[in-house]
């Protein structure tokens, strides 16, 4: 599963913020944005989690191309073995 672990880091002055989060879990990683844009004890704040959100996207976006543009494998019909 290591292999599906990616990050999201934002640097901001003297902090920087990592987000890790696994493929397929992008909905728990948005949740964590928006949790940590209304702490008010941190200076990440709605842009950030803006920013952080956009960078999101595009990296889904990014993979859904190569996806997309794949060859398609071949289909093989079954076969039985007499």
């Amino acid at each position: 599963m290591q292999q599906n672990l990616r990050q999201l880091v934002l640097k901001k002055g003297s902090e920087k913020y990592i987000f890790r989060y696994q493929a397929g879990c992008e909905d728990a990683l948005l949740e964590s944005l928006i949790s940590q844009a209304r702490d008010s004890r941190t200076k990440f704040d709605w842009f950030d989690a803006a920013v952080l959100s956009f960078k999101l996207v595009q990296s889904l976006i990014s993979e859904a191309d190569k996806l997309l543009n794949e060859p398609a494998l071949e289909v093989v019909e079954p076969f039985e073995i007499k």
